[in-house]
């Protein structure tokens, strides 16, 4: 029998509701910043891709004009003559088709030779981490 001066004492091990939805919602929290951390990672890694591809299309395109004497009529065109070892698939919309290309005007050099491309955009519609189009790159 218990007396009545006596407490009777419960030992309960486990966690409290409040523990429980505190853990949780760190985890949650934590879980949010990896994911953010790992898109913005990924998205910062293709733009790093495409200013290198067009950076190689650009310094392509001036040495294929160096040699020639006149720029080239298509992307392929600096494939098959050796200046690039394939065509890049931009990196933003998955497809080497997408690349918008500038036309030349004839030069006063060489008046005789027909438009050429001499300069290489994105394709891509959207903007970068930093704000900017991609295809003003």
């Amino acid at each position: 029998m218990v007396g009545v001066g006596t407490r009777l004492r419960r030992t309960v091990s486990g966690f409290t509701l409040i523990e429980l939805m505190i853990v949780m919602t760190l985890i949650i929290i934590l879980a949010g910043i990896g994911v953010m951390t790992y898109t913005n990672g990924v998205t910062r890694a293709k733009e790093a891709v495409l200013k290198e591809d067009l950076f190689r299309m650009r310094d392509a395109l001036d040495q294929f004009y160096a040699d020639k004497n006149e720029y080239p009529a298509s992307l392929q065109l600096l494939v098959d003559e050796g200046y690039l070892r394939d065509l890049p698939v931009d990196p933003i919309t998955n497809s080497a088709a997408t690349w918008v290309t500038e036309l030349a005007q004839p030069g006063l050099d060489n008046p005789l030779a027909g438009p050429g491309i001499f300069n290489v955009r994105s394709g891509a519609e959207t903007t970068a981490i930093d704000g900017t189009a991609y295809s003003e790159w």
